[in-house]
């Protein structure tokens, strides 16, 4: 059984438009985020699922795999379950979003090595976030995990509530999760869960349902492009580097 990283990427993004194909240093968006995948050790592929022919066409054109799927998914995880329901071969499959370009692949394989080991349905990272400004922003989802590093919650408010400060650290989510490929096909085919239409959180769906999210803690920040600002701001990094 393989372990396939895939990047699902859709050409109609609601703030900005046509954002995989955003030329930046020389390279698409999804570029970036392909080549970046690809330096993980711990998979044996990297496929961008997607729906657009110009996003199909730019992938071929630096030589990465590409699949076609349905223009009917609503999230990045049933465009993930279309390539796995179509490949047994398929063990452990990992959602790279495809707007973050400055992927750390180390982290990428700390997520396949916890699902790998553990009895969980998913895999997926958090950070230790102290800034108060990130703790109270709603765009930042919080989980709060067992001591076993199991997830308990998520939650775009700010968790724990700290009627005493300091007695626990405070972890934001970032967008990664490994699947073992029977419980994502299982998860895509349950009905969305009060939680998760209350909290916008597809994750919660897993959680309502009994499924077990293993957690890894690392070190890094995401760099997502979702506005121009984004754009910018990644140009400027580059540009340093």
């Amino acid at each position: 059984m393989k372990t396939s990283i895939i990047i699902p990427a859709r050409y109609a993004s609601t703030r900005l438009p046509g954002k995989p194909l955003i030329k930046i240093g020389g390279k698409s968006i999804i570029q970036w985020v392909y080549e970046k995948a690809k330096q993980a050790k711990s998979a044996d592929e990297v496929v961008v699922a997607t729906d657009d022919k110009r996003i199909y066409d730019e992938v071929i054109s630096f030589g990465g795999l590409v699949r076609m799927t349905s223009p009917n998914h609503k999230c990045g995880s049933d465009r993930i379950a279309e390539i796995v329901s179509g490949d047994a071969n398929i063990g452990i499959a990992v959602n790279v979003q495809g707007d973050e370009p400055m992927i750390d692949p180390e982290s990428i394989d700390k997520a396949i090595e916890a699902i790998k080991e553990s009895d969980a349905d998913i895999s997926t990272l958090i950070r230790v976030i102290k800034d108060k400004e990130e703790i109270t922003n709603p765009n930042v989802v919080k989980c709060v995990v067992s001591k076993s590093g199991m997830a308990m919650y998520f939650s775009r408010s700010p968790i724990p509530y700290e009627r005493n400060e300091g007695k626990s650290p405070v972890y934001a989510h970032i967008g990664l999760y490994a699947y073992k490929s029977d419980s994502l096909l299982k998860m895509t085919k349950m009905e969305q869960t009060p939680l998760e239409m209350s909290e916008s959180l597809e994750q919660l769906r897993a959680l309502e349902n009994g499924m077990r999210i293993k957690t890894v803690v690392v070190g890094y920040s995401p760099v997502g492009i979702d506005t121009e600002e984004d754009v910018e701001n990644f140009k400027k990094i580059i540009e340093k580097n």
